[in-house]
């Protein structure tokens, strides 16, 4: 665990942070959370700038001494935060490097500089070398710190943190404790598999979805449990041999009630090619229907369901259903293809494939996944752009004639998101969403956990699994059948690939966290959160917020679910008085994320949303394998009195964040 050491420093009003990276380490997203956290409680701070971060590359250099002096002294910084989340020995010697610089430049308090203390932030092996070698380091960040602890480390004053942040804080903190009891105690051990046999198709090429939920509901039992499965070697054949091999051991276990398939991404880009000397990026590498079968047969009486392929999309769907009686179906829409380099689509021919893939299922009467509010979320995108993803991908598929909707609501993205926030976000989509059902359109709701949300310490991660399976069970804490499906990241997903036993225990964590969770709920021993305050009034501004933006992209965009309409809501953004890099004044009611001029060359465009000030604007383009870092500085809109928008500020989001998919 990353401590602080000696004396504990105590920030003061007058403090300003100064949060930084070298050049060559693209990992953002966890310093804007930290800028986030830290101003939230009224402290400044100020991200490195371009310029900055490439002096940081040779701190101790003559050219990089002095440019860090230089930002240090424009902004006068007190507080500095490096961070550094690559080789943890070339972390050791950075920091080293940087502490050297700004003693040569006399920077430190001790010497009658300004810096009153320097912060650590890497991979656990770099903190822990860190700490051995580096006295000068107030403390080291690991990233899988709370709030709490985050806050407490840099010295932040109590009684300087917002009432609604604390109140989170706490909530958060009391989740994290009863996820330790649970695992203390080690009584998740002794969960037994479910017999959930008691209905006709069970198991049979008949059996499906609907049937296995309905079955659930009758008898009152737990929700279906699923989770992603797919290990990968060098050697292709032993690849799908263990693979095979796991899912057999993980249907004879009886945990695991849906096996997702997590294929490579040769198996989704280039399914029944030669692929040579290709590289696969991880997964289970299937190339064939026939391996596709032999799944379906290992994985007896568990349902199915995989990847979308990123090409001939509809021809891996029909494939599915013919080789895994897939359960059900998930498609991105507007992501994996040329926008993320996961396919070889333009965002435009993307939607097109994806739509005919939707009429396809449709004609089946499959369910589908909407794959989509969480990849904006992964790339920095606000709530209020998450939640419109998300209704916008349910209106298309009511739209096309998918008659049940699986709605997958990814939680701790990113991870340093308060549990109230994350159940307001939750709440609002739900609402949204359900509005629209009715005889012929049902949601079922799937909350997970969040992909980067996961210890690196295992003991620490079980807990952290148990404190997210309570979040869930708060979105509707009064509706004992909800959720009913519970997408569970397996407690390794920080440090490991989840073989069948870490799969297994990580189903038993989740349902005996729930079942005790509702118990204590029925005691009063924990809060209710139906009705609480922060929530509430957090669920209702992200409900008018999202409501206005539809509004507006349905007067701007009459056909908006249709392949052309999702593309205009994709590529346009509000008019903000800016032209950005010379692509012209580009006209619709969102503010979202990627310019039109830049779409099939693959630029990413992020904005995100900061609910009290207005900020910085980044954009992110990605190009090839490199990954270039833009920042400008512009002014955002002041939240309009009618909320006709949201205000946004800017982050550098971590491209791609994870190969999950689902």
């Amino acid at each position: 665990m990353s401590k602080r050491r000696g004396m504990a420093f105590r920030m003061e009003r007058r403090d300003c942070v100064g949060l930084a990276r070298p050049a060559l380490d693209a990992h953002t997203l966890g310093l804007t959370s930290l800028t986030q956290l830290l101003r939230e409680c009224g402290y400044r701070c100020v991200m490195a700038d371009a310029a900055t971060c490439a002096h940081l590359n040779a701190p101790d250099s003559p050219e990089g001494a002095d440019g860090i002096t230089r930002w240090v002294k424009a902004h006068g910084i007190t507080v500095l935060g490096f961070s550094y989340r690559l080789d943890p020995q070339d972390g050791l010697r950075l920091t080293a490097r940087l502490l050297q610089g700004m003693k040569a430049r006399r920077l430190l308090k001790e010497q009658g500089g300004p810096v009153r203390a320097v912060y650590f932030a890497g991979l656990p092996r770099a903190c822990a070398l860190v700490r051995d070698h580096l006295r000068e380091i107030a403390a080291t960040f690991e990233g899988d710190e709370t709030a709490a602890e985050t806050l407490e480390r840099f010295g932040v004053d109590p009684a300087t943190i917002p009432r609604d942040m604390a109140a989170g804080v706490r909530y958060d903190e009391d989740r994290l404790a009863f996820g330790r009891e649970l695992i203390r105690t080690g009584a998740h051990l002794t969960v037994k598999p479910l017999d959930r046999s008691g209905y006709a198709a069970f198991g049979t090429r008949l059996d499906t979805l609907v049937a296995r939920l309905q079955h659930g509901a009758t008898h009152i039992l737990p929700p279906l449990m699923r989770a992603h499965v797919g290990p990968f070697l060098a050697d292709r054949s032993e690849a799908v041999r263990l693979f095979l091999q796991w899912v057999r051991q993980l249907a004879s276990s009886g945990y695991l009630d849906v096996l997702s398939i997590g294929t490579s991404q040769l198996s989704q880009s280039s399914f029944g090619e030669a692929w040579g000397d290709k590289p696969n990026g991880g997964g289970v590498p299937l190339n064939s229907p026939e391996e596709f079968s032999a799944v379906w047969e290992a994985a007896r009486p568990m349902l199915v369901r995989t990847y979308a392929g990123t090409k001939n999309i509809r021809a891996l769907a029909q494939m599915y259903e013919e080789r895994i009686n897939i359960a059900w179906h998930a498609f991105s829409l507007w992501w994996f293809c040329q926008i993320d380099g996961r396919g070889p689509y333009t965002v435009r021919e993307n939607l097109d494939q994806q739509f005919a893939a939707l009429r396809y299922v449709a004609s089946t009467g499959k369910p589908y996944e909407p794959n989509v509010s969480h990849h904006f979320a992964f790339r920095g995108a606000d709530d209020v752009t998450c939640i419109v993803a998300a209704v916008l991908a349910a209106r298309t598929a009511k739209v096309v004639g998918i008659r049940h909707l699986v709605l997958q609501v990814m939680l701790n993205t990113p991870r340093s998101t308060r549990g109230t926030q994350d159940l307001a976000k939750a709440r609002a989509i739900l609402q949204l969403v359900r509005e629209m059902g009715g005889a012929g359109f049902h949601v079922i709701l799937q909350p997970r956990g969040g992909l980067d949300y996961f210890s690196p310490t295992p003991d620490k991660a079980k807990a952290q699994l148990a404190a997210v399976t309570a979040l869930m069970d708060d979105i509707q804490p009064h509706d004992p059948g909800s959720p009913p499906i519970i997408h569970v990241v397996s407690y390794s997903e920080g440090y490991d690939l989840a073989d069948p036993p870490v799969i297994d225990e990580s189903i038993k964590i989740t349902r005996h966290a729930l079942e005790e969770y509702r118990r204590l709920r029925r005691k009063g021993d924990i809060d209710d959160m139906t009705k609480h305050p922060d929530v509430k009034t957090r669920a209702e501004e992200l409900l008018s917020e999202a409501r206005t933006v539809l509004r507006a992209i349905e007067t701007a965009i009459p056909h908006s679910c249709t392949a052309e309409g999702l593309f205009q809501a994709f590529a346009r953004r509000a008019r903000t008085g800016l032209d950005v890099a010379g692509l012209g004044d580009m006209q619709t009611p969102v503010q979202w994320v990627v310019f039109a001029g830049a779409l099939n060359v693959g630029a990413r465009v992020v904005a995100r949303n900061d609910p009290r000030i207005a900020g910085h604007i980044a954009y992110a383009v990605y190009t090839g394998v490199a990954y270039v870092i833009l920042v400008l500085a512009a002014t955002a809109l002041v939240y309009a009195a009618t909320r006709a928008c949201t205000e946004w500020y800017g982050s550098s989001p971590d491209f791609p964040v994870k190969v999950d998919r689902a």
